[in-house]
């Protein structure tokens, strides 16, 4: 995973939207859950696990009332692609991307049962 050191960020708060957003990729990895991750830049393929990583780092963010600055821009064009070409692409993407939410966070609810 890269991501840049925590003081390049002008706003700290797009620090955690970019480091969940990067922890949504890692999740998809074959010993985890285990998703295509063989899209190389441009690609439809690509494109699909960016919005999944994306949406992952919105509903992360939301569950442990992270508000990020929005940035989608970077991505919107290949997913629009994605979107048009199949109508259910938003709704397998938001099912993964849950499915990574989730994920990350049951190491946060593991941590707060050790501490208790």
């Amino acid at each position: 995973m890269q991501l840049p050191p925590q003081p390049a960020f002008t706003e700290q708060i797009n620090y955690y939207r970019t480091f969940f957003h990067e922890l949504g990729h890692w999740t998809g990895h074959a010993k985890r859950l285990d998703r295509d991750q063989s899209g190389r830049f441009k690609t439809k393929s690509y494109a699909r696990e960016e919005l999944i990583a994306e949406m992952t780092a919105a509903f992360t963010c939301a569950a442990l009332d992270i508000t990020p600055t929005v940035r989608h821009a970077d991505y919107l064009a290949s997913w629009l692609e994605v979107l048009k070409e199949d109508k259910r692409a938003i709704f397998r993407a938001a099912s993964q991307a849950s499915k990574a939410a989730e994920f990350l966070l049951a190491f946060d609810s593991q941590e707060r049962e050790a501490a208790a």
